[in-house]
Order: structure tokens, then sequence, then C-alpha cells
């Protein structure tokens, strides 16, 4: 009988203790605790490796980064397995139990729900399907040879016995886990995962509906402004779609079009029902960041005739969600002789867990990703008739139904019916991602509107989730393309296997530039995507996809570069919708000018420009709004001392600029006062409560009303307003209205309050008192990364309530707190959420300046490190590096790579 859990945390309570004790109650005792020595990889010296078929050698660097050296393509995977196990398999581990929704297998109860919710979704079904029926028998080779690597590894930590602290510490809890062999699909899975984090407008479809109980369309509309096209522009010059082959635009990008009119079927849909949806969404694991939108990334390449190195130079830098260990992994896989048999010499960025690069160059090309923000997932609602029935043009259909069961240790096995309706093309269906829920009685309370909707009866609507990553595709055969790539061509043949995630990629050879978006994007019979659709209508399913072949990309365009910050893709011109949620081109359009200014009179761009651009903290909007706050009357001398701080300030948000805090303090008041304070609870944050006038017999709509607190309840890292991009432009075009009913305000005193100089003179003076209380009364000692900062918490331990994490866990495994500069709309973009308070959420994951002048003198920097180990002194040797901007020499050559290589080990047949 498993014991309790009360006795199991004192357990680990006592580990915990003794090892602080033993290690200095820090990292830097490592050497002192044997027995998490004794979990650290073998760097020097031969190992055998069953399965290979000739040595590989394994050269690292300082920083512990893997450069790889084989004879054969199996080898060079093989070898990968092995070596990123060696690094990772803890954080392997966990992410594999993520994406089968196997975590209650290793942490118990607490996980049951997240398990639920992926399981429902069928990440490992559609891995599984993907390995057996899309990807080439070469791919499958490879695969299998990583997964080799993997197991051998694992055969020397049987059991996962010495292999890292983390094991030792799920043991007190679940002394009867083993860890299972590797599997290619678990390799494949993980695509999974980053699709359902950069997946799109799957919350704003949400939010929009929540919102709806309360505004119009028009008002709604207000805080979705549309992309300022005119203002800000777009990846490329939209080109034309003739027939479904795209041809890219010679001339200059439109001033901008009209949008078509939104649906707003379904607008209305249950609130209690999207409220439960989106709790299980806060409640998936966030290994990559907050999933969907907000998510951002930039990347900019420059031609040969604009740089000073006379040949294309490459920046990249993902924003993901911060963590320890780093979201990436840092090495290079080099066939010793290139050839038929053995066609790899890659160097760049990958997960732990999957075989070959992911971003990074070859000896030929050099590639960089963000997020396109394709809109790739649809809500449908559905008007379920019986227990394994639903709605479908008048007509009961059956879903498919199949059972789960859900093990949990320490507990009882948990079994679910998963229902799927048939919607969408090539026959994958929509799971109902509403079921398993103890809010379904609930489900309903609210019709959609429109006169054809179905009647919601009891029960109410369900909810199905239509999604291209559900269906099977070819991105793993993708990567390795990428990864062989030559040049133009096969880069763009391989873009057409990447079809989830949807990216933008970059491209660049030592002549040319280059951009192609390839992904899965559906073309919609009916409507936009911007609500929730009608299940029960045939015409609100897909029709099919947008042809790779019309997708938008550009080759050597005349201004001699390329810029993807999340902005729009092309102008509604463009024959296809691929989202009406673009990010708003504010960190974009600072990158554009910058290379139009470097370029200007005849200048070029060095990597050094290059690598100072990704360090741009400016605040663009701080440009149009702090000449409005400095213009208005302050009479008390407290806030006026804050408010003096803004003259003179250059905008920039420097950790150690006094302005930039109070800047900020004012944003998030100005939000709070002008659109927090009118959201319904589903938006706001937990902690976020009001007074709100309601009738004291909702029933009865004469009734008396009475004043009453409403908490939020969302989850305070994905409330709204967040004060990301799209807010930078909803309170740009409000500004040019001084009398909107959005500067309408509940002052301090509970009296109502209307116009924008009122509002922003109050949000000045709550910013005064709420970093006065933060920080201190004088205000020269105000720094923005007092407020701004950066905790790296290890992301595979779960919360402190699991059944294993605790405080005193994460103490021994988190890294931090940091001051960092930056902001949410910056190109240097530290995101933080202003309905949550200043705490960095998100970040530039990792920094890579390529340059196809002399590939040796390219840089890279990873945020954490090479090693998974905490106490490992690779662990997250590179944050400080991070931290200032700093990046590292990237070697490359077999010559540099050998004068760099501090480690030597070579794997051999076993």
């Amino acid at each position: 009988m498993p014991r309790s859990k009360k006795f199991r945390r004192a357990r680990l309570i006592v580990i915990v203790l003794v090892v602080l004790l033993v290690a200095g109650a820090g990292y830097g005792g490592y050497r002192g605790v044997a027995a998490v020595r004794a979990s650290f990889p073998e760097v020097d010296g031969s190992v055998k490796v069953a399965g290979l078929s000739a040595p590989v050698d394994v050269k690292r660097d300082a920083n512990g980064i893997p450069q790889l050296y084989a004879d054969t393509s199996e080898d060079l995977f093989r070898a990968q397995g092995y070596v990123q196990a060696q690094d990772r398999f803890w954080e392997m581990d966990v992410r594999r139990h993520i994406t089968a929704g196997r975590l209650s297998e290793m942490f118990g109860d607490s996980q049951v729900e997240t398990d639920t919710f992926i399981r429902t979704m069928g990440w490992r079904q559609v891995a599984q399907k993907e390995f057996d029926t899309q990807l080439s028998p070469e791919t499958k080779k490879y695969l299998q040879a990583y997964a080799d690597g993997v197991n051998a590894w694992l055969g020397e930590h049987p059991g996962g016995a010495g292999a890292s602290l983390e094991y030792a510490l799920l043991g007190v809890v679940n002394g009867d886990y083993k860890p299972e062999r590797w599997t290619p699909v678990d390799s494949v899975a993980w695509l999974k995962a980053m699709a359902w984090n950069l997946s799109g407008n799957l919350q704003e479809e949400i939010d929009r509906s929540l919102l709806a109980q309360d505004y119009s369309p028009e008002k709604i509309a207000e805080l979705y402004p549309e992309y300022p096209y005119a203002r800000n522009g777009t990846i490329v010059k939209t080109g034309t779609v003739s027939g479904d082959a795209y041809r890219p635009a010679d001339g200059p990008a439109p001033a901008g079009a009209a949008t078509q009119g939104a649906t707003t079927q379904g607008a209305a849909a249950t609130k209690a029902m999207l409220k439960d949806v989106t709790d299980r969404i806060d409640a998936m694991p966030q290994l990559l960041g907050r999933q969907g939108q907000g998510i951002g990334s930039n990347s900019w390449v420059v031609s040969g005739s604009h740089t000073t190195t006379n040949k294309p130079l490459l920046a990249n830098d993902p924003h993901l969600g911060p963590g320890l260990p780093s979201v990436w992994y840092q090495m290079g896989l080099h066939c010793r002789t290139v050839s038929a048999t053995c066609g790899f010499d890659v160097s760049g960025f990958t997960f732990a867990g999957m075989p070959g690069v992911v971003i990074g160059h070859n000896k030929d090309i050099a590639w960089g990703f963000t997020n396109l923000g394709a809109d790739v997932t649809d809500l449908l609602l559905e008007k379920v008739t019986g227990p394994d029935t639903y709605l479908l043009d008048g007509k009961e259909t059956k879903f498919e139904l199949r059972k789960e069961t859900i093990k949990v240790a320490g507990g009882e096995d948990r079994t679910i019916t998963v229902r799927t309706t048939k919607a969408g093309p090539n026959g994958v269906g929509a799971p109902l991602i509403s079921d398993q829920s103890t809010e379904q009685q609930n489900v309903g309370k609210y019709a959609p509107n429109g006169t054809s909707a179905p009647d919601r009866g009891t029960s109410g609507y369900g909810v199905a989730l239509q999604w291209t990553a559900l269906i099977p595709g070819k991105t793993m055969d993708a990567v390795f393309e990428l990864d062989r790539a030559k040049g133009w061509e096969d880069f763009r043949a391989a873009a057409k296997d990447f079809t989830v995630p949807a990216q933008n990629l970059i491209y660049a050879d030592a002549k040319n530039i280059g951009y192609q978006a390839p992904g899965l994007v559906p073309v919609r019979a009916k409507g936009d995507g911007t609500y929730p659709a009608a299940g029960w209508d045939s015409a609100s399913e897909w029709k099919g996809f947008v042809p790779f072949t019309a997708m938008p990309y550009s080759f050597n365009p005349p201004s001699g570069y390329i810029v993807t910050a999340n902005q729009a893709v092309v102008d509604p011109s463009y024959k296809y919708l691929l989202t009406r949620d673009w990010e708003y081109g504010t960190r974009a359009k600072e990158i554009s000018d910058q290379i139009d200014a470097k370029l200007k009179n005849n200048g070029r761009i060095s990597p050094d420009d290059m690598q100072e651009m990704q360090l741009d903290n400016t605040s663009i909007l701080a440009k149009t709004l702090v000449p409005l706050l400095l213009k208005v009357q302050i009479d008390d001398p407290y806030v006026r001392e804050a408010q003096d701080l803004l003259k003179d300030w250059n905008y920039h948000q420097d950790a150690d600029s006094a302005a930039a805090a109070f800047y900020n303090g004012v944003w998030r008041q100005l939000l709070s006062l002008s659109f927090g304070q009118k959201f319904p609870a589903d938006l706001r944050a937990k902690d976020n409560c009001l007074l709100v006038r309601q009738q004291a017999d909702p029933t009865k709509p004469d009734s008396s009303t009475q004043i009453v607190t409403e908490c939020g309840t969302r989850d305070p890292g994905k409330a709204q307003p967040d004060g990301g991009d799209r807010w930078t432009e909803v309170v740009r075009q409000q500004l040019e209205k001084p009398a909107s009913s959005w500067w309408t305000y509940i002052d301090s005193q509970h009296k109502e309050q209307k116009g924008l100089d009122n509002l922003l003179a109050e949000a000045m003076k709550n910013a005064r008192q709420d970093l006065t209380s933060l920080l201190s009364k004088d205000v020269s000692t105000w720094s923005w990364g007092r407020l701004h900062k950066l905790t790296l918490r290890e992301r595979t331990m779960g919360t402190d309530d699991s059944s294993i994490a605790s405080g005193a866990v994460h103490k021994l495994l988190n890294r931090g707190p940091y001051r960092l500069s930056g902001g949410s709309a910056a190109v240097d973009a530290a995101g933080w959420n202003a309905a949550a308070g200043y705490e960095v959420d998100w970040i530039p994951s990792m920094r890579m300046v390529v340059d196809m002048s002399d590939l040796d003198a390219s840089r890279w920097v990873n945020v954490g490190g090479a090693s998974g180990h905490a106490f490992h002194p690779n662990y997250n040797d590179q944050t400080d590096l991070w931290l200032k901007g700093k990046l590292l020499t990237w070697a490359y050559s077999p010559d540099a790579v050998e004068k760099a290589a501090k480690n030597k080990l070579i794997l051999t047949a076993g």
C-alpha cells in the first residue's frame, strides 16, 4: 500500500535538507554531493555504445556544447541520442510523458486532469500515425538510430538509477517508477507540444466569446483592432496567386485594405463551458511558454550588398517561456566526409529528445524561425444529442469513441471515453475537449447568436477542437531536409514538408537571402475563425488547406533585407485568409527602421550591428504616451516627483532606469483603469477583485441591486489586459479619442470619472503608490530591473502543489531572480503580463547571428546551458552572458571545433 502523502513529503523534505547542507546551501558546492556528481556525463575517454558501426567523436567546448563526428548518418544520430540522454534524459522522460498524457504515472493524481486533456486531443496517437504512414523510410531509420542511442545510455542507468538528482527525488514519492525504453514516436510526439504552444488564436476565440456577453461586436472590435498595414507593413510585398501559384510582387505594398467583417456566429456561446475550456488550457504544462498569441520571435536577414562582410548576415531570437533546463539544446552534427551515406554537416539549436538540428546552419545555408501565427485552430460548438451522438446538418451522427486508461502512481486507474466528431478534411475529426468536465451540467447557459442554432437543451453545447496538428504530417522529414539543404530550392522543398507548426522561415546562403511561409493553413467554407463555429452545420468545417505553391515567399527582394517578427505576412489582398489575429508589427517596424537608418547614405550592417539590434529595448508606444502624460497637470508634489522622471527620458527600458520603472507602472495602471475594471471575471486575474453592482435576485429582473465583491477567475499569467503588442495598438487608437467610453473609470474613492486626462492623472497617482510600496518612497532608488525580474524555474518537477515538488526543491533547482531590461513590445522582448505584475514571463530563449562570410565568426548563446543536471557547471553557465547581451563564438569548422574542445569522448562499437 502506498505510504501517505504526508509521510512521503516529510521524507522528501529530509532529503532536500541533507542535500542543501552537504552542498553548502547552494549550487556552488556540487563537488561535495557524490550522489549528484555520479549522474554527470562522462565527457572524456571512451564508452561503448551498442549498434555503432564505427567510432564517433564527441568534442565538447568549455560550455559543454557537443560537436559529433561520425562516418554514417545512422551512427551520427545514434550518438546524438546517447549524448542528449547524458545531458537531459530526465527532461526527455518528462516531456514524453506530457505528450503521451502519462504524467500521472510519474507524479500521481495531481496530473490526471492534464493527462485527460492531452489524451482527449490524442497527441500520441497522431504521432504514431505520422511515424507509421507519413515519414520517409530514411527518416524512420534516423529516428530509430536516435532511439537506440538513448536506450544505450539508459542501459547504463537501469530504472533511472544514478541518472539525475530528479530521479532520486521522484523515488521518494514514487519508488515504483522505472523509465521505459525510448521509441521513435517519443521524438515525433514532441512536435505536438511545439504545435500546441504556437497554435495561434485559440485563446482569442474564447476571449472574444466571453466578452460578447457584455459587449457589442463593435466594442469588441476596438479591443481587436485591424492590423496597421500602412504603418507597420508586412513581411513580404503582397504578390498575387494565379491558380494556386504565388507570384511575388516587385512593386510597393498596398497602403492597407479593409478586412472582411468577422462573423459573430457562436459569439455568445455558453460562458460556463468556455471558461471550463480555458481552465483546461491553463492547466496544460507550459514547457515552451504560454500557448498561442503573445509568443513572439525576431528574425531578420540582410543581403551581402548591405553588410560589412559582403555576405549575408542572419539573426534569430525566438521568444518562449523561461525555465531550466533551457528549451534549446546546442550541438553540431558532422559527417567526417559528406557523402550519399552521410550527408550532414550542420550545427545549431535543437530540442532534447529530438534528432537533427531545428534552427542553425550547415556549410551552404542558414535559416531561422519565427511564429507565423496562422489561425490553425477552430472551436466547434456541438449539439450533443446522446452519449454517442451529435447533430450534424439536421441528422443525428455517431461520435467516434475510444477508451483511454490513465494509470495513476499511488492511486486508482482512471478510464475516460473520448468522443470525436467527423469534422474536417482528410477524415480527421475534432475531439470533444469539453468532455470529462464536472461543469458539463452548466454548459449552455447562453445560446449562440442566430435563429438557426439548435436548442441547447438541458445538457448544453459541447466544444470540439479542430486543429491542424491532429492531422499526421511530415515535419520530422522537413527537419532532416533542412539540415542537408544545399540551396534555395532544397530549402523550399524542406519547407513544403514543414506542415505543423506553421512558421516564418528565413534563409541565407553565400549570395542570396529569402523567406518562405510554410505550414498547413485551413481554408474555411464559412466564417473566419474569430469566434467558435457552429459544429452542427457542415459548412463550418474546413474544406481544405492553402496549397504550398500558393504560400507567400520572397527571394532577394529589392530592399536587400527581410524582417519577420510575427507581423502580418501579407495584406488583405492576398487570396487566402491566413489569420485575422496577427501580432501588430511593433517589433518588426523598429527592426526595419534601424536597418533603414544604418543603410541610409550607403551605410552597411555589421555583425555587431545585428547583435546590438537584438538588445533594443525601446518602448515605441512611450514616444506617443509620455508627451501626453507630461501635459497632465499634477498638483500633488508626491506624484509630480514621479512624473518628472519622464522628462528627457530616452524611452529605453534599461534595467537601471527609474523612468522606465515609472512609465511601466503607469502603463499597468492605465490598462487596469480603462479596460481591466470593465472586463468580466473570466478574463481578470484571480487576485483582481472589484466592487460591482448586481441584482439581489438574478431571476427577477425588477429586483433591487446591491454592491458585491467580484474577483477574477483566470490564472494571473494569462489574464487580460496583458499589455502586449495588441494592447499597444488598442491604446494607440483610443488615444485619438479623448472622449472614448474606455476612458471612463472608477477612482480610488469608488466614484465614476470620465476623460483621458483624468484617467492619466489617476494612473500616475496609482503608479506612484504602487512603486512606493514595491520599491521605496525615494524615487531616486527606483529601477526597472528591481520590478522586472526573471526567475529561471525548473519546469519538469511540476508546481509546489504536486506530490514531488516543494518550495525547497524548487529553490534547489531554480536560478535567479535576475534584473532585466526590455519589455513586452520591445525588440528585446522580456515580456510581462500587466494584469499580473511585473515578473518576466517570456524571453528571447536564445540568440544567434550567422555570418555567411565566415561561419566560424558566427555567434550564439542559450539562456541557460547545455546540461540538465542542476549542479553541473554547464547547467546555466550561459545565463550571465545572455543577461549582458553577449554571444559566444560559434565554432563550426573542424579546426575551430578542435581548437575550442575542452573534453573529448570516443563512442565505440559495443
